[in-house]
C-alpha cells in the first residue's frame, strides 16, 4: 500500500511541476497574447510579420486553458488586474495592451533589446 500512495505523490509532484513550468514566463521572450476575434491582434500581427519576419515571438491564444493561464501569469507580473485583452505584449520587464498605429512605435522601442540578443 506504501508503495501506492508513493507513487500517486510521485505524480503530483511531477504534473505540479510541469504546470508551474508552463506558467512561467521567460524574460528573454517575447509573448504575444492574442485572439482569433480580435481586430487588433490581426493588425498587431499583420505590423510585426512585415516590419520583424525574423523575430522570434511566442504567440500564445488566451483561447485554450494553457494560454488563458500564461495570460493571467503576464497580468500578475505587471500588477494589471482583472482588467486586461488582448493583444497583450510581454517583453522582459516591459508590457504593452492595446494596439494603434500609433502603438507601432512603443512596440519598436520595446522589441530593440531583443533583436540586439538577436544579433549576438
Amino acid at each position: 500500500m506504501k508503495k501506492f500512495w508513493l507513487g500517486i505523490f510521485m505524480v503530483l509532484v511531477v504534473f505540479t511541476a510541469a504546470c508551474s513550468k508552463r506558467e512561467a514566463l521567460s524574460d528573454d521572450k517575447i509573448y504575444f497574447f492574442y485572439s482569433d476575434s480580435c481586430p487588433h491582434c490581426h493588425e498587431a500581427q499583420a505590423y510585426i510579420s512585415k516590419k520583424y519576419p525574423a523575430l522570434p515571438i511566442e504567440r500564445v491564444d488566451v483561447a485554450t486553458p494553457e494560454g488563458y493561464n500564461l495570460f493571467l501569469t503576464c497580468a500578475k507580473k505587471f500588477n494589471l488586474g482583472n482588467r486586461i485583452g488582448t493583444p497583450l505584449f510581454c517583453m522582459g520587464d516591459k508590457y504593452m495592451m492595446g494596439w494603434a498605429p500609433a502603438y507601432a512605435k512603443k512596440f519598436d522601442a520595446y522589441v530593440r533589446p531583443f533583436l540586439r540578443a538577436k544579433a549576438e
